[in-house]
């Protein structure tokens, strides 16, 4: 099936500003140009772990990082057997980093745009600069003949890098044979070129703050937009209104919208128990920033009495968000107003799903709560200039390269995230862990069961995507 976008492609460059620009005109007033991107294209900022972690992967394989200081980077999403995420910078995508779960490992995955950032030292293969023509622009693989020399690491499968004698990149692939291999051979295949399509990269230092000042026309749009909705929706709706807030990027954007629109609203958070304790300090800072009555519920110990009977949640069984969420929201509307509008901070880039959902809407499970999104159509850099342009206090963890604020052990995680979390929260890990293997000892289990997280999908019942009001 061809991967698609979930809403517009809104990533664009200026090559006058050096900038990324959310549509086709800076501030500046220059015309950008689109970047292509793999679908959903749900862009987000890079944060200073994401990049430490980004050059580590390509320093560990290529003998250099890619992303030098002073250089803004976005990374993109795309779809993958766990994670993999683009590397965007001076226009263009210029590299990726995959996790493999089977092996536990990250691989580095330049592009040839990546060579105007890094020169590696490790993993490349140098052509005669007669075979250019073909690699460059017709992706030929490089074969024995035209070989000069191969770098001494590289292994069959390696990612590298295609040079000619004086040093420039014309192109990027997969070793399909080991230096060794390749010292002896006279024919055949060295290293199979990855096709690429020719882009316009354009280093350029710059900052988040200089990334604002470009998308400030485009920042005042949106939010005009998102005010206006508010005002209307709260118009043609009068009853009690809140905003759901979980403690992620999109309910703080929300929140941010709201309060300009319609003053001081109460926050409404489903505490399942099971947060992170980052996520608990977020929601009582943002409440103590703003002023704001925050109202909760507390199902800490309906989780675990539930698992006991249905086993752990997993993706396409997610008992877990009608008992720890749904249904005590629900209690909550019906006993504080009896029924509310809320505004809640879904976007149509999170899933298929939520972008066929309409931007008002009750939900059967809550039929006391009248749903609203503001921030329907922006994507995670929308959000994310929003925040900083507002100089919000957002959640700590996103900087800790978890991008997923919810439970901690969410089975719509990926095994990358969950390593993370298994590192950085041991006991919270460990108590998980326990309540897995005492299920797995229970029910035959084998232990790859809880090894590999394979308790994350069922398979015997459909999803259901209703978790969306925070």
């Amino acid at each position: 099936m061809r991967r698609s976008y979930l809403g517009k492609n809104h990533l664009h460059w200026c090559d006058t500003c050096g900038t990324p620009v959310l549509g086709k005109k800076c501030s500046c007033g220059t015309q950008t140009r689109e970047v292509a991107l793999t679908p959903p294209g749900d862009i987000r900022p890079a944060f200073d772990d994401d990049i430490a972690h980004i050059n580590a992967v390509y320093r560990e394989h290529f003998g250099a990082e890619l992303i030098p200081k002073g250089h803004v980077a976005i990374l993109n999403k795309v779809p993958d057997i766990d994670r993999m995420e683009e590397i965007i910078m001076g226009g263009a995508v210029v590299g990726a980093v995959r996790f493999y779960p089977d092996e536990e490992r990250w691989e580095a995955m330049p592009r040839a745009a990546a060579a105007n950032y890094m020169t590696p030292s490790m993993r490349y293969v140098v052509v005669d600069p007669g075979a250019e023509p073909s690699i460059r622009t017709k992706g030929a693989s490089v074969l024995a003949p035209g070989l000069i020399s191969i770098e001494e690491h590289v292994e069959t499968g390696d990612e590298v890098f295609i040079l000619i004698p004086d040093g420039r990149c014309i192109g990027v692939g997969r070793a399909k044979v080991s230096a060794e291999e390749a010292q002896t051979m006279e024919r055949g295949t060295i290293a199979r070129t990855r096709k690429n399509k020719p882009v316009t990269c354009v280093p350029s230092e710059k900052t988040w703050d200089d990334v604002l000042t470009a998308n400030e026309r485009i920042l005042d749009g949106v939010e005009d937009e998102a005010i206006t909705f508010v005002k209307r929706t709260m118009e043609r709706n009068p009853m009690p209104a809140n905003v759901s807030y979980s403690g992620g990027k999109d309910s703080l954007a929300t929140l941010l919208v709201v309060l300009k629109a319609a003053g001081p609203l109460p926050l409404l958070f489903a505490d399942t128990g099971l947060e992170f304790k980052e996520t608990y300090e977020n929601v009582e800072q943002v409440a103590d920033h703003y002023g704001l009555e925050v109202l909760r519920t507390d199902m800490a110990s309906e989780f675990w009495d539930e698992m006991e009977r249905q086993g752990p949640p997993a993706v396409d069984a997610r008992w877990c968000c009608k008992v720890c969420k749904l249904q005590p929201i629900k209690k909550l509307i019906e006993e504080t107003w009896g029924e509310c509008l809320s505004f809640i901070g879904q976007r149509k880039y999170e899933s298929y799903k939520r972008m066929k959902s309409p931007r008002v809407w009750q939900s059967h499970n809550i039929p006391s709560q009248l749903s609203a999104s503001p921030i329907q159509h922006w994507t995670a850099l929308h959000v994310w200039l929003y925040i900083f342009r507002e100089n919000a206090p957002y959640n700590v963890l996103y900087s800790k390269r978890i991008d997923r604020i919810g439970c901690f052990m969410c089975p719509s995680s990926d095994w990358a995230t969950f390593r993370l979390i298994m590192k950085d929260y041991p006991e919270e890990w460990q108590r998980w862990e326990d309540a897995l293997n005492q299920y797995k000892e229970e029910h035959a289990l084998p232990d790859i069961w809880v090894e590999k997280a394979l308790w994350r999908k069922r398979g015997d019942t459909e999803d259901d995507d209703e978790s969306s009001y925070t």
